[in-house]
């Protein structure tokens, strides 16, 4: 009855969201991240 605020998100969110959608989502965070780590690792080789 009194369910939390984080439950109905995740549960609105599963709603809202096909699996396709998720997973995109994923592969797009992941590609993001490699390429700002990539981006840091290789400027700070560029400055030794």
């Amino acid at each position: 009855m009194f369910d939390s605020l984080d439950e109905t998100m995740k549960h609105d969110a599963e709603k809202e969201t096909t699996p396709r959608e998720r997973i995109l989502r994923y592969v797009v965070t992941a590609v993001i991240s490699i390429v700002v780590v990539g981006g840091l690792l290789l400027s700070i080789r560029l400055l030794e």
